[in-house]
């Protein structure tokens, strides 16, 4: 059996972070690797070792992997842990790092092609019986033959890209009429995104929720799921706010559900973590959707819920260890609820906000956790994804938790960018989040900034005109103070929080 003693971070910021962490409670030494504008950033300066590996563009640096498992050698380093994003889904990256005699932290490279594109996932797993959105799980290439499947298996119909994610390659077709030319646009934005036009098409759900199960599997054979999370609020296809578990799902539906992840999980004989992703319809019908062959963002709603260290257990299981939990002794306990920290917009159409962080003070108390990769007086790049961080809030159960977390937002103090925080505390203060009763068109439902912002002015504006009636009928000086007081007073009540 093998012992990891020093673990290479191919990765940056909150992820970066969060992996060393835990290897340093494990006795384990890190190393850290930084482009140019990460040369003092946080997760650079934590990791015993660091190794500067290009210019600030992540194609000139963090993307670069021989590069990455040069510095490994060179740091003397047992194992490479990717995180997410950048190299964590890159087959030949997973090889690359086995055949240079280091370990990779994370499936083989067979499993991740295997389940990296979409088709060949979707083939692979119908052989186990796990439900597939009807539709067709091969790549469609003729117009006609794709137009005759989209007759058969009823419009709306769903083309998407099959190497594709983040909403790359996606178009919904509502009838006949418009098929030919969303198939264009899908295909060529699907050879631009990924260098690969093939497409599938399939039935596309109309009220769909997004619930992923997340999977461990060691090199022994044994498979456990960790249960649910539910990701249906999304924008652009991008989860924004996540928990665990889902309010919607019944315990027979969880069992299910988490007995169909084992399975796909079995099926391209993986290990490591992983996350198996459904769509779920209005009446609780589960689909496959894809496998995400990595740690996910929102882990740490699950690692509340179940007690369980998943980046330990990724370790463990990359040293040859078998699985530290059975399924049967795997339970929920409380509930966690995530909103991801982007330096975007939500005001204009989440666009990123780039600039300093002049503020940058964390709320505190019991049942809040934060996974972070910034301090006070950063420079938030342009040259990575622009979310700096997770806040996450733990409770007894689902209302406890909503309650801590619009807590923490509050007194949550950025200031420098526009951040996505206001944002995250409208939706789990919204009736329908609150209800449970939301799925992935929430933000197109719901999220109406303009129209926030002109009931906002308006009811300053009628506080303003009834204290200037008030100032007039008084004529006095001393109203005039308590008139401007009032305002002053209401203007920051009613004022958003940044």
């Amino acid at each position: 059996m093998l012992e990891i003693k020093k673990i290479l971070v191919a990765n940056r910021g909150e992820i970066a972070l969060r992996i060393m962490r835990t290897a340093r409670e494990m006795g384990i030494k890190t190393v850290a690797v930084y482009s140019e504008i990460d040369r003092t950033a946080p997760h650079t300066l934590y990791a015993d070792e660091a190794y500067f590996i290009g210019a600030s563009p992540s194609k000139e640096s963090y993307l670069i992997g021989e590069r990455i498992i040069e510095v490994a050698k060179k740091a003397n380093a047992d194992a490479i842990h990717p995180g997410y994003g950048f190299l964590s889904e890159n087959a030949e990256f997973s090889e690359a790092v086995t055949n240079a005699g280091l370990i990779f932290i994370g499936p083989s490279g067979e499993s991740i092609r295997t389940m990296g594109d979409k088709i060949s996932a979707k083939q692979t797993v119908e052989k186990y019986d796990i439900p597939l959105v009807p539709g067709v799980a091969r790549a469609v290439e003729d117009k006609t033959e794709a137009k005759q499947i989209a007759e058969q298996v009823g419009y709306p119909v769903l083309i998407k890209a099959s190497a594709g994610g983040g909403g790359k390659g996606m178009r919904v077709v509502e009838n006949s009429e418009e098929f030919d030319e969303q198939m264009n646009r899908a295909v060529s934005e699907a050879i631009q995104a990924f260098g690969n036009g093939a497409v599938f098409i399939e039935k596309f759900i109309t009220k769909p929720k997004h619930i992923e199960i997340q999977v461990v599997a060691d090199k022994h054979g044994n498979v456990v799921h960790l249960f649910e999370r539910e990701c249906s609020v999304q924008r652009r296809h991008q989860k924004v706010v996540e928990e665990a578990p889902s309010s919607c799902l019944t315990p027979e539906i969880r069992e299910a559900m988490g007995q169909c992840a084992v399975q796909v999980a079995k099926s391209c004989n993986y290990h490591g973590a992983g996350t198996v992703e459904f769509i779920v319809d209005e009446k609780l019908n589960f689909y496959f959707l894809e496998m995400n062959t990595r740690l996910q963002v929102e882990h740490p709603v699950t690692e509340l819920i179940t007690g369980i260290d998943i980046v330990k257990e990724m370790i463990h299981i990359a040293e040859g260890k078998e699985l530290s939990v059975k399924q049967e002794h795997l339970k929920i306990i409380g509930h966690a609820i995530e909103v991801r920290i982007c330096a975007e917009d939500p005001d204009n159409n989440f666009l990123p906000d780039v600039g300093t962080l002049q503020t940058y003070r964390r709320p505190q108390g019991n049942g809040i956790r934060i996974d972070d990769g910034v301090e006070e007086g950063m420079t938030i790049p342009i040259f990575y994804d622009p979310m700096i961080g997770k806040l996450i809030a733990y409770g007894e159960n689902r209302n406890e938790a909503i309650q801590k977390l619009t807590r923490a937002i509050d007194e949550f103090q950025i200031s420098g960018i526009k951040t996505t925080l206001p944002f995250g505390k409208f939706v789990i203060n919204h009736p329908a989040f609150k209800s449970g009763n939301f799925d992935t068109r929430f933000v197109s439902l719901y999220f109406k900034p303009d129209e926030e912002k002109k009931s906002t002015d308006s009811e300053n504006e009628k506080i303003a005109a009834a204290l200037s009636n008030y100032l007039l009928m008084s004529g006095s000086q001393k109203a005039t103070t308590q008139s401007q007081v009032a305002v002053n007073s209401a203007w920051q009540k009613n004022r958003k929080r940044f």
